[in-house]
């Protein structure tokens, strides 16, 4: 083989491809640095007490692979999938994923690189869809406002739940569930509930309001229809549990919600599910987008995100995300969630699922899927299967009296899944991708006999819960249903927008990298996006393994034990990690250690996780270097130790420098009793250099949809595994319907599918498995080389706030504008909009540090873009000179009235700076520029009148 194609060669390109600078570029960066190669900039940068390093052990890695070997390994893993007709239900079904939508939306990085729309002038075109997603969650539920999407239906449930508590004039402490609720819905309220003291009751409400004793409670959850698939009138219950002062939750399908009554206008408080079934695969579990609807009063404690339409500066309607107070990093131990995510790529497919279909399309396809259902019930009547429920949507459920397992096995045969519920039930859904072929491999499987196929009269939702409401409305959802509009409508709105294949995003601590094509290949194989989470074992073969090579790998990188893929966001990584330490400490009779040592750079999500793992949060200081102040340690460890339960902290460090201390912080903590957790928001700077699990970490979460290239998607999705230390592997998360997915001792289930958002797994496997140890070392120091680069450029600038002991950053610099905020007036919000006219996404903003930007350039940006981005900031510092000089006053400056849109260049022009100056700024290429599509964007106004559901057309007429 000639040695340019060889294996080697083609693991080593693939490197290459990742890692932005070239030979020439590194070697320009290193030398700026004073270092001669990357081996010397991790011993003058790394502490040694930390550092892996060559010398000691390397990564114990398969050999790296080219990509068509790796995309060839992936399609081997496929191939042990064993995809069949999924009539299972248990909230998940096989869905029509419409074409348009598939390649114009999952497999299009102009909507999958996009980060969170926390500037939202360039990030319109997600704020449009996410607002679409609203309002039919809205519309279809019958409540008023609806956020931008939950992690999963387990999740919001249990979100729900807690709100009821927070919101409900009952001082009781016990929340009744519907006994006929998915039981991985049950499983996820469970594991929430019993660390915040909340007493979970299971109600039979199949008896209606006679035998339901309501008791005392601060709220019900209700299923609408029910995981047995009855549809149950339950007006009375509601009203009765509202005379108690206590809230009602309805869990339901949106599909169904087209056919019966919403759940708003029966009386519940609260609405949640999945959309799932509106285009998005089932991917073995996920990643999905939850929803949550309320009525209008809790609307401001609504959980998660929530997109609103305010104003910008030119009075035209603009969207943004609303009530940002509510964000979880923000409210830190007084946080209501950690919740600080959504599931927005899914919720944008769903969303544009409806515009796509449209109410009537909606409605036919519903129509369908129930009239399936109903010939399928007809022609099992006929053959005298007795069916539990006379009405239902979509799920017929069979009394087959010691049956059940043979008519399971008979119709996988005929390659149909149903579900088997013990020995005496079948439970069998049906959804658009039902066919009439696969409704007689049904039958077979239950009847010997033969059925001639009829008709299917009548309708089996009673007459009293038919739906009579309007929903989708709004032009929006009639107005694209041609593929030639729906391919131009996605078009419009990816254009508005800055995402990864546009520019660098350079947000510190949000790591946004490359997310290879190659990686994201698999995710749509039929193989891998078909695969139902409740399936037999054996039907997820290749899954499994992937899901086992990737843990191995994972806990290889940080030195753990075993870790748990459950999590599907890092928030629930640390919900889990948490709940790990606590369950340790129970197991030894140590009750009593509740204390949870927080220093106060952390990020916001740590403290909110602590209180929800039932822990009280203790701060301990930082220093005026940003570094944890190890004397209030050691005075807060010796005031709680006794119930000191573990210390959260993030390394390297929130403030983006690598502690000396670490290891003395956690003999401290260790020497009292207490566990370390290493929040992995910032591994990016230690793969291949160092391990959490070796330097003093007992847990860990980690990002996947950072660290290892799963693409952030708007904000969404995302994988928040949890690796640990061997003593406490055996509290890692399992689940109540897969016992591969956990140890039978652990803490219960954190998300509502088994291995969460397993359906995106195969993007960090193909990460890894062509990166090698090697690859993946030189791309941890390529990150530090470049964001070291970055703050000795931009230092003279605007001065790096924190620096190590050697006089260097990790992976991440803090730019200090509060000086020239004092002397200028101008804010960091005015750099961030400015650098929209730059054709750039800003850095992360006030965080850690009020008045600061935090820059992180990740490995995966080239010399030139580095390059650009410092010009780009040298010209805005050059124009707040100028505004320090007198030439503009800061209010009709450059600077704060940006972005600045094409209609404000073609309109009268009255500023004291040229238009030029306005729009091509220093390095922009007019050929080449971005024009956001709206000004500035009053955030005030959206909060204080807020509209969270696609305005009327009239709205936008200027």
């Amino acid at each position: 083989m000639h040695p340019e194609h060889s294996a080697d060669h083609l693991a080593q390109q693939f490197a290459d491809r990742h890692i932005g600078p070239d030979q020439a570029g590194l070697q320009a960066i290193l030398d700026a640095l004073g270092q001669p190669d990357l081996d010397a900039l991790e011993k003058a940068v790394v502490p040694a007490v930390i550092r892996t390093g060559r010398a000691a052990r390397p990564l114990d890695l398969p050999e790296p692979v080219g990509e068509s070997e790796a995309v060839a390994e992936l399609r081997a893993l496929a191939g042990r999938n064993r995809p069949m007709v999924q009539m299972i239900g248990l909230g998940y079904h096989d869905t029509v994923v419409p074409p348009v939508i598939a390649r114009n939306v999952l497999e299009n990085p102009a909507w999958y690189t996009a980060y969170t729309p926390y500037q939202p002038e360039i990030s319109q075109g997600r704020l449009e869809a996410l607002l679409n997603f609203q309002t039919a969650v809205a519309d279809l539920t019958g409540l008023p406002v609806a956020n931008a999407s939950m992690l999963d239906e387990g999740t919001a449930a249990a979100e729900a739940m807690t709100l009821l508590r927070r919101t409900m004039r009952s001082k009781s402490s016990r929340f009744l569930v519907d006994a006929d609720t998915l039981p991985q819905t049950k499983a996820v309220l469970a594991t929430r509930a019993e660390p915040l003291g909340i007493e979970l009751v299971e109600a039979d409400l199949s008896g209606g309001i006679e035998e339901f004793g309501v008791g005392d409670c601060f709220g019900l959850l209700i299923s609408y229809p029910a995981a047995s698939g009855a549809l149950r009138d339950h007006r009375a219950i509601i009203d009765a549990v509202h005379a108690r002062e206590a809230g009602v939750v309805m869990a339901t399908d949106l599909l169904a919600l087209t056919m019966i009554t919403p759940p708003g206008e029966v009386g519940a408080d609260i609405a949640v599910g999945s959309s799932q079934r509106f285009g998005v695969p089932l991917g073995f579990g996920g990643p999905h987008a939850g929803f949550i609807a309320v009525r209008p009063e809790l609307q401001r404690q609504l959980p998660g995100r929530l997109v609103g339409v305010s104003k910008d500066d030119a009075g035209a309607p603009a969207y943004r995300l609303a009530l940002q107070t509510r964000e979880q990093h923000i409210r830190r131990e007084k946080a209501t969630s950690n919740i600080c995510t959504a599931q927005v790529l899914l919720a944008v497919m769903a969303g544009m699922y409806a515009v796509y279909h449209g109410p009537a399309g909606l409605r036919r396809i519903a129509d369908r899927v129930h009239r399936q259902a109903r010939l399928l019930a007809v022609m099992l009547g006929a053959a005298g299967v007795e069916l539990e429920h006379d009405a239902w949507f979509d799920t017929l459920r069979l009394r087959v009296p010691g049956r059940a397992r043979a008519i399971g096995a008979e119709a996988r045969r005929n390659g149909v899944n149903v579900w088997v519920d013990g020995e005496d039930a079948v439970q069998v859904s049906v959804s658009e991708a039902t066919t009439e072929e696969h409704l007689s491999a049904v039958l077979a499987a239950v009847t010997a006999d033969r059925v001639n196929w009829g008709l299917a009269p009548g309708t089996a939702v009673p007459h009293s819960l038919r739906r009579t409401s309007p929903y989708l409305t709004h032009p929006v959802f009639s107005a694209h249903h041609s593929e030639t509009s729906m391919l131009r409508y996605l078009r419009r709105l990816s254009d508005s927008d800055l995402a990864l294949d546009r520019t660098m995003i350079p947000l510190g601590s949000c790591t946004m990298k490359l997310n290879a094509t190659s990686e994201m290949l698999a995710i749509s194989w039929p193989e891998f996006a078909g695969i139902h989470p409740f399936a037999p074992a054996e039907d997820s073969a290749g899954y499994r393994e992937l899901i086992d090579q990737l843990s191995a790998w994972l806990c290889e990188i940080t030195g753990y034990a075993a870790v748990s893929l459950q999590p599907n966001a890092g928030s629930q990584g640390e919900l889990a990690g948490l709940l790990a330490i606590r369950a340790y400490h129970r197991s030894r009779g140590d009750e009593h250690r509740t204390v949870c040592l927080i220093p106060a750079s952390a990020h916001g999500t740590n403290a909110a996780s602590a209180v929800m793992a039932g822990m009280k949060v203790v701060v301990v200081r930082t220093t005026d270097s940003g570094d944890v102040d190890l004397e209030d340690l050691r005075a807060k460890v010796g005031q709680h130790r006794a119930e000191l339960a573990a210390i959260m902290i993030t390394y390297p460090s929130t403030h983006g420098v690598f502690e000396d201390s670490v290891s003395e912080l956690a003999e401290l903590v260790h020497e009292a009793g207490g566990q370390v957790y290493v929040d992995g928001a910032n591994l990016n700077a230690l793969v291949g250099v160092a391990r959490p699990g070796a330097f003093g970490g007992d847990v860990s979460h980690l990002n996947l949809h950072k660290t290892f290239c799963i693409p952030h998607g708007g904000g969404g999705p995302g994988v928040g595994p949890v690796a640990v230390a061997e003593h406490l592997a055996p509290f890692l998360p399992n689940h109540p319907l897969d016992p591969g997915a956990g140890p039978a001792t652990g803490v219960g289930a954190i998300a509502a599918a088994p291995f969460g958002s397993a359906s995106i797994l195969p993007i960090s496997w193909a990460y890894i498995r062509m990166m090698g140890a090697d690859g993946l070392r030189r791309a941890t120091l390529t990150a530090i080389a470049s964001a070291n680069w970055l703050a000795r450029r931009l230092d003279p600038v605007f001065p790096v706030l924190y620096t190590g002991a050697a006089g260097a950053v990790a992976h991440e610099c803090i730019l200090d504008l509060r000086p020239l905020t004092r002397a200028t007036g101008v804010t960091v919000d005015d750099v961030a909009k400015r650098l929209a006219d730059f054709g750039f996404h800003a850095p992360t903003m006030s965080f850690p540090v009020a008045g600061t930007l935090m820059v992180e350039p990740t490995e995966s940006e080239d010399l030139a873009e580095l390059e650009r981005f410092v010009d780009a900031m040298t010209a805005i510092r050059a124009e707040i000179d100028e505004i320090a000089a007198g030439a503009w006053p800061v209010e009709q400056s450059p600077l704060r009235r940006a972005p600045h849109t094409a209609a404000v260049l073609a309109g009268d022009w009255d500023r004291p700076y040229s238009r030029a100056q306005a729009v091509f700024p220093h390095g922009v290429d007019p050929a080449h520029k971005y024009f956001p599509p709206v000004g500035r964007i009053d955030g005030a106004f959206g909060d204080r009148n807020l509209v969270c559901s696609c305005p009327p057309p009239e709205a936008f007429e200027s």
